[in-house]
């Protein structure tokens, strides 16, 4: 068969024989739970803030006086549609808050980017949509967590378990704090919202480096992706310790979306209480019981501008991500011997003005007995704790520099569960092999080469056209009831 895989800012083709290859595209190979209709999606917005689950109301939360942040995913997470979940909840709660008497001088809108970028003015836009925009940007109340600003920060101790806490001040500080969040399969601890919302997007990186390291990412609990590992278990504790030190409870509005982030349920309330419920309804859309056999091949390509940004494709920290991102999703139908074949341009393009110490890193990686990507962990502190690449995070819209670190705990997952990496078409090959991975010209090269080498004459392939550019799911067996 005929199939075309993401590659740079197009496809490449690939010939894959008919009777050995499985295709699945989210979405269309198993359609998704119903969507909300369009004209109904304010009305049930409404309906789920106003009957919050395992806490009271907005109308009982605020009054004239309060003091309300509301806190919003960055442009990594969520639709940008006019009917998207941020754009209709924060208009819906701004009635409530409105109808309360807050006044909105006292509300404040912040985006939760953890360690990603600053929000720009220009994705702020995209994000909130004009009339939200302009109502409270020409007043500077829409401001980005900053993880470094330290006169916005408040120290929370320990948890129990002995993790930091540092959150951001102006939500401590808040009389009602709001959080607007996706439920929507995420290959790092499980569904995003809830409280993975506020661990990962308004703390500080000795926050997030209790978290996001191989002691966390290397255990067996972690992948495949589900909702009871050890990481998933820290943001619940690190969330609730929050609570309990600000002396209020999040009121949190979860969307659970589709393939294309369009509404199938919202749920509002106590992040403890509502995650399960809305969790029960997302499993049924991202944990897929759709496979009937096991796959020695897995196929997909990567284009160079994703999640992440421009350069997440090409830049090899960032694609060492994205490679194990699927083994993540997908390990419950890989077989032990599974051989990952990916098309991706791999230029040489870093982006430096976006990641500007990963290039640093990658040539750190080929000296001083760095045999995998984990070794680089003892680096972390020292970058973490770089004057110029923090002042690069703070102003010029560049990620935090312990970001890389969590990328390249994740990186190195596909090659502990792969028997071997293809890279196809990159244009600086030696960036895919210095990084472990095997390249060649075309997906049938590798193909012939990795049957040859690892999988015999007749492997079960999985082909995943369209993996990065639509909301993914996570692949299991048929028959499997495990989450």
């Amino acid at each position: 068969m005929k199939l075309d895989f993401e590659y740079g800012y197009g496809t490449m083709p690939a010939e894959l024989p008919d009777e050995l290859t499985d295709v699945f595209i989210p979405g269309k190979t198993v359609p998704d739970p119903e969507c909300l209709p369009t004209d109904q999606i304010e009305e049930k917005t409404r309906e789920s803030v106003r009957n919050p689950i395992g806490m009271p109301p907005l109308s009982e939360l605020a009054h004239k006086g309060s003091k309300v942040t509301i806190i919003v995913p960055d442009i990594v997470k969520g639709g940008l549609q006019p009917t998207s979940h941020r754009k209709v909840s924060i208009k819906v709660i701004l009635e409530e808050l409105y109808a309360a008497g807050v006044e909105k001088k006292d509300i404040l809108l912040i985006f939760s980017g953890g360690l990603h970028p600053k929000t720009s003015d220009a994705d702020a836009r995209r994000i909130l949509g004009d009339e939200l925009f302009f109502e409270f940007h020409p007043t500077r109340q829409i401001i980005s967590h900053d993880s470094e600003d330290w006169d916005h920060l408040v120290d929370l101790g320990y948890t129990e378990r002995g993790d930091r806490v540092i959150m951001n001040k102006y939500v401590y500080d808040s009389d009602v704090a709001v959080l607007i969040g996706h439920t929507q399969g995420n290959p790092y601890g499980g569904y995003s919202g809830g409280y993975k919302h506020c661990t990962t997007g308004i703390t500080h990186w000795r926050s997030i480096a209790t978290h996001h390291t191989p002691s966390v990412m290397h255990r067996d609990d972690f992948a495949p992706v589900n909702n009871h590992s050890l990481m998933r278990s820290k943001f619940d504790e690190i969330g609730m310790h929050m609570e309990k030190c600000m002396g209020k409870k999040f009121f949190c509005c979860d969307a659970v979306l589709d393939t294309y982030a369009r509404q199938i349920a919202i749920y509002s309330g106590y992040a403890k209480e509502m995650q399960p419920i809305s969790w029960e309804l997302a499993n049924k859309r991202t944990y897929v019981p759709w496979a009937e056999k096991k796959y020695d091949i897995m196929v997909f390509g990567m284009p160079q501008d994703f999640h992440y940004g421009n350069g997440m494709g090409t830049n090899p920290i960032q694609m060492m991500q994205a490679l194990s991102a699927q083994v993540i999703r997908h390990k419950r139908v890989m077989s032990d011997r599974c051989v990952i074949i990916c098309s991706t341009i791999c230029n040489g393009y870093f982006h430096d003005e976006r990641w500007p110490y990963l290039r640093e890193l990658y040539e750190l990686f080929q000296h001083d007995y760095m045999n995998t990507l984990a070794d680089m962990d003892r680096y972390a502190e020292y970058f973490a704790t770089n004057e110029e690449y923090i002042r690069k995070y703070r102003f010029t819209g560049a990620f935090h520099p312990f970001h890389g670190f969590s990328m390249m705990s994740c990186g190195h997952i596909a090659e502990m569960n792969t028997s071997a990496i293809y890279i196809v078409g990159a244009q600086e090959p030696g960036i895919a092999r210095s990084m472990g991975l095997k390249t060649r010209a075309t997906f049938e090269e590798a193909l012939k080469d990795a049957m040859r080498k690892y999988t015999g004459p007749n492997p079960n392939i999985l082909a995943l056209p369209q993996t990065f550019k639509l909301g993914a799911v996570h692949l299991r067996m048929k028959g499997d009831t495990e989450f």
